[in-house]
């Protein structure tokens, strides 16, 4: 095969190709549901834990943090 077809559209295919592994590997990255808010030791917006491991209603409910939400962060 000539030089040129190797440097043109098979070259460009894998290239494509190694951008799909890529973005495959990328969107294997685990994610975690975590809560974030405000506290009285810091009033800005922070991680404060992760679901299942704090209680972000009892946090709440005993206003210990306030302005509550939860986000997927990557691990």
């Amino acid at each position: 095969m000539g030089k040129g077809y190797a440097e043109g559209p098979a070259s460009e295919e894998r290239f494509a190709e190694l951008e799909r592994s890529e973005r495959a590997r990328e969107e294997e990255v685990e994610q975690r549901p975590a809560v974030f808010g405000a506290t009285d030791d810091d009033p800005e917006k922070h991680f404060l834990g992760w679901v299942g491991e704090i209680d972000a209603d009892e946090l709440f409910e005993s206003g210990k943090a306030w302005g509550l939400s939860v986000r997927r962060v990557k691990v």
